[in-house]
């Protein structure tokens, strides 16, 4: 089985399991960002989020919320971080949809990478008319 996390999933390679349902699988992050570092993935492979359905999706958040709820309760970290990536440039690593439910406390040593871009409102404008289309 080439993708690692559909290996998980069939029980072929081993993950310390935090909760199952029919559809998805949330454990516990190898290479943890911070401690509590949970992955959520859907049963069936998706590459990322450009290729998993609606549905899908949908249930792989219900698992994020109920998942992040009983990490903060277990914890109690300072905040909470979702993130997801698709495709290399954004930092996906591995190619099986999922969200990284990530606990965090003041003073911890993650740093976002992001920079913020003031940007003139008539270019937001003409981007959202873009995206639109498509819709």
């Amino acid at each position: 089985m080439s993708c690692i996390f559909c290996a998980i999933v069939a029980g072929k390679a081993p993950a310390a399991v935090v909760w199952e349902d029919e559809e998805t699988l949330a454990f516990m992050d190898i290479n943890p960002v911070s401690q509590g570092h949970v992955l959520v993935v859907p049963k069936e492979h998706y590459r990322n989020l450009y290729d998993i359905d609606p549905e899908s999706a949908a249930a792989v958040m219900r698992t994020t919320v109920r998942v992040a709820r009983a990490v903060r309760e277990a914890l109690r970290p300072d905040g909470m971080n979702l993130f997801q990536s698709s495709e290399r440039a954004a930092f996906q690593s591995v190619f099986h949809f999922h969200v990284h439910i990530i606990p965090r406390w003041f003073g911890d040593e993650l740093r976002l990478p992001p920079q913020v871009q003031r940007t003139d409102f008539s270019v937001l404008q003409e981007i959202a008319a873009r995206i639109r289309e498509r819709l």
